[in-house]
């Protein structure tokens, strides 16, 4: 079963394959790739079921330092940058009709921020240059390489609070936090970077300021999509700037649709003044569903990263007493885009939890 299981971290890959084909046969066939994702992969999650396994403690440290998984991640980086290179091109020289351009596009959007995103959120949680340096470059193909900084150093401190912009309160709906998170997160990794540069006595537009290296990189990253489809094809290409642009915006926010999912009306007990519990599995909703798991690189089992931030992908624990999601990822993030059907659905969820947790007597000073 363990060795069985260590491939299943591959199928991720076929999603780039699953595009390219939509594009060769043309018509609808560009919708394939969210069709998988949001249609079929549901149905084999739920015949196939949960995983409630993990590594025993003794097993960790060989588990975390086997190459096979960290190889994985660095595959994805390189293939996420060609991917969006070819996509790029693709638009560039072929008469799509407008549905198979909108099919693509969505399809892009689905694996460099279902899966590309993901793949940057492990990485950059590592603390080896190279490691960094590729979840930056992923980052930058969606345009969100803030989210190297606020999350690391903004989310992962104050989650599950009000402070957290990528924290979603009980009762608001994803639209509402959307707007709220994508200028917060932003926001904060602006800040955060400020009061960085104010310790060294640096002002904020500094340029050792990492946001205005960003902004650099991604815009410097599209200008070259630009120019290079304008000297292939000998005339200005803004199709190819549209196109980067509604990906990258299809990307970024299906990690937020994410964000919201995974702490949605969670709160830590605040123990002091502007002082919170430790971060706890309990902090975070879980998903133990095995292939959308395998698709995500133990993404769902979110409340052990959050618990235990060094621990790798392949490493990630279930915990029983974390609050659980009924479903995977993917079936969740299309119930969090209908507001009273995610509430009808999760509300009571949440409330068991309150009860459990903050106990009947104190959920009214928890609100």
């Amino acid at each position: 079963m363990k060795s069985f299981k260590k491939y299943t971290y591959l199928i991720c890959f076929i999603l780039p394959a699953m595009a390219y084909l939509g594009y060769a046969l043309g018509g609808y066939f560009n919708f394939l790739t969210p069709v998988l994702v949001f249609m079929v992969l549901p149905i084999i999650d739920a015949l196939i079921g949960k995983d409630s396994t993990n590594p025993r403690e003794e097993e960790v440290p060989g588990l975390q330092n086997e190459k096979f998984y960290r190889y994985l991640t660095y595959a994805w980086a390189y293939l996420q940058v060609g991917f969006v290179l070819w996509a790029v091109y693709a638009v560039v020289t072929s008469s799509m009709l407008i549905h198979e351009l909108i099919g693509f596009t969505i399809s892009v959007g689905v694996i460099t921020g279902g899966i590309g995103i993901t793949v940057a959120h492990e990485l950059g949680h590592k603390n080896t240059k190279i490691e960094q340096f590729l979840a930056k470059m992923i980052l930058s193909t969606v345009c969100y390489m803030h989210f190297f900084i606020e999350h690391n150093r903004g989310h992962h401190v104050n989650v599950s609070t009000n402070i957290d912009p990528a924290s979603s309160r009980k009762g608001e709906n994803f639209y509402t936090f959307y707007f709220r998170t994508v200028f917060g997160s932003y926001m904060g990794a602006w800040n955060l970077e400020k009061k960085r540069l104010e310790k060294k006595g640096l002002g904020a537009f500094h340029y050792s300021n990492e946001i205005l290296w960003y902004w650099a990189i991604q815009l410097g990253f599209a200008g070259s999509l630009f120019a290079v489809a304008t000297l292939l094809t000998g005339s200005p290409q803004w199709i190819a700037l549209g196109f980067f642009f509604a990906q990258a915006w299809i990307g970024f926010s299906l990690l937020e649709l994410v964000n919201y999912i995974e702490h949605y009306g969670l709160k830590r007990k605040e123990i002091a003044p502007g002082k919170y519990e430790k971060v706890l599995p309990i902090h975070s909703w879980n998903a133990n569903h095995f292939v959308s798991n395998a698709f995500l690189f133990h993404l769902q089992r979110h409340s052990d990263h959050h618990a235990n931030a060094g621990r790798r992908y392949q490493s990630l624990r279930h915990f029983e007493e974390s609050p659980q999601m009924p479903a995977g990822y993917e079936v969740m993030i299309l119930l969090a885009m209908v507001p009273p059907l995610w509430k009808k659905i999760v509300d009571p969820k949440l409330e068991a939890w309150e009860k459990q947790y903050y106990g009947e007597n104190n959920l009214k000073a928890a609100a």
